[in-house]
């Protein structure tokens, strides 16, 4: 079996900087046809500059959690491409907030950001997809994979992450219904739920909180901080034919925490 997605054509979403700039660019370097999207118009420009790298490489810049934006997402995409093989939900909101006042709004916020928009656009990816089977006359074959990027905090008790905590528990839900509704298609939906991975929110957080990286390294049985890189791996496996019997799984990526992590941990 092989991992190869030479060729592909790839969505990746919260792609201006982090964990989906890193994913973004390992599947570039693996041969696929990317659409980098992401609200950070500016940083979209700085990192792949005024239309991207090369033919393989281009951006959308959109409020993500618009539905007309989702439509332009794929309508460009296809532009770029001609068809959508992967779909990766990498843009996510991470909120903190005082546990015993999570308001409604956050929720809601947290939700919309990093369950919903996902959905929609997982629903535009699936038709496209389809609609690209029919036109191919149909086989064997895969015919698409999504890819959801969630968190160990949908499984444990952080109180100050609630808002974030429901919202990818959500996500890892929403990605099994989505498996089982869209295998008769022959289109996977599996998630990658990581612990402290060096993201953007992550090196905010290092700076402003000086200790924070000791309380994370003695709360991760591997002792490390992972690599974005190391998640845009474990997104190509998942992408690739060699899971092409894997649907509905939802991967962690956490270094071991998950083995031992007591409430009141710092959650990044």
């Amino acid at each position: 079996m092989t991992f190869s997605v030479e060729g592909k054509s790839v969505i990746v979403t919260g792609a201006a900087n982090g964990i989906g700039l890193a994913i973004g660019r390992h599947f570039v370097n693996a041969g696929a046809k990317v659409m980098f999207a992401d609200m950070d118009e500016n940083g979209l420009r700085e990192e792949l500059g005024e239309s991207g790298d090369d033919d393989n490489a281009r951006w959308f810049a959109g409020d993500l959690r618009e539905r007309l934006t989702l439509a332009n997402l794929m309508s460009a995409t296809i532009d770029a491409f001609d068809r959508v093989d992967i779909l990766v939900n990498a843009s996510r909101q991470f909120a903190r907030s005082d546990e015993a006042m999570t308001s409604e709004e956050e929720i809601d916020e947290c939700l919309q950001q990093n369950m919903m928009t996902s959905l929609r656009l997982s629903k535009l990816a699936a038709k496209r997809m389809i609609a690209q089977a029919e036109d191919s006359g149909g086989d064997d074959k895969a015919v698409g994979s999504i890819i959801n990027l969630s968190s160990i905090a949908a499984r444990c008790t952080h109180p100050q992450l609630m808002a974030f905590s429901v919202a990818t528990a959500a996500l890892d839900q929403m990605t099994r219904s989505l498996a089982v509704s869209l295998a008769s298609n022959r289109i996977r939906v599996n998630a990658v739920a990581f612990g402290s991975v060096m993201s953007a929110s992550l090196q905010a957080a290092l700076r402003e909180h000086k200790d924070f990286r000791d309380d994370i390294v003695a709360h991760t049985p591997l002792s490390r901080i992972a690599n974005p890189s190391e998640v845009a791996e474990v997104v190509h496996f998942l992408a690739s034919p060699a899971a092409g019997f894997m649907t509905g799984q939802i991967l962690t990526v956490d270094g071991g925490r998950t083995l031992l992590d007591p409430v009141g941990a710092p959650a990044h």
